[in-house]
């Protein structure tokens, strides 16, 4: 059964961040306070970051998702929105997207959140295992050829791509 101890009640808080501020994300027409509802979402995984015991990788979360992308994502509206000329269009199909939505949530209750927490688990009467991995470890698991190195060059490769593109838009913005 559940315990009530404070990581349980700081999970409870970080979920409240991270969901409040995700359906914030989606529901909101502004895109300033979309990149704030964006910003509180993130913050949420990084607090589910520091009950995982990665003080590593929520320092990453805070100072390069929230720090630097969704700060990003908001000088990027305030100065492109006018340049775009673009007029506010409401999207008829929400409903496909709450299905898909609700949908994926089944799926996560039943795959990740009741074998945890519910009845389905091998071994309820098992506590958690103690070992959490190092910095050095997570290095290791992204530069080795036999573990996470082929992800960790496409996502590098994608982020490349991303930003020739801004590049290559920004600069024909700029000639006409």
């Amino acid at each position: 059964m559940l315990e009530l101890n404070p990581q349980t009640i700081a999970f409870f808080i970080f979920a409240v961040f991270g969901l409040g501020g995700a359906l914030g994300l989606v529901t909101t027409r502004n895109l300033i306070h979309s990149a704030l509802y964006l910003i509180l979402s993130l913050f949420g995984g990084a607090g589910f970051f520091v009950l995982l015991s990665a003080p590593f990788l929520a320092a990453v979360q805070v100072l390069v998702y929230i720090g630097a992308i969704a700060i990003l994502f908001i000088f990027a509206v305030m100065l492109t929105r006018g340049m775009t000329r673009l007029k506010e269009v409401v999207n008829r199909q929400w409903w496909a997207s709450a299905a898909v939505g609700a949908i994926l949530f089944a799926l996560l209750l039943t795959g990740v959140i009741l074998p945890v927490w519910g009845d389905g688990g091998t071994n309820p009467n098992q506590p958690p295992t103690d070992l959490v991995a190092t910095t050095e470890d997570l290095g290791v698991a992204l530069v080795d050829g036999n573990q996470y190195v082929l992800p960790f060059l496409v996502s590098s490769l994608l982020l490349t791509g991303a930003m020739i593109g801004a590049i290559v838009v920004a600069r024909d913005q700029e000639v006409s």
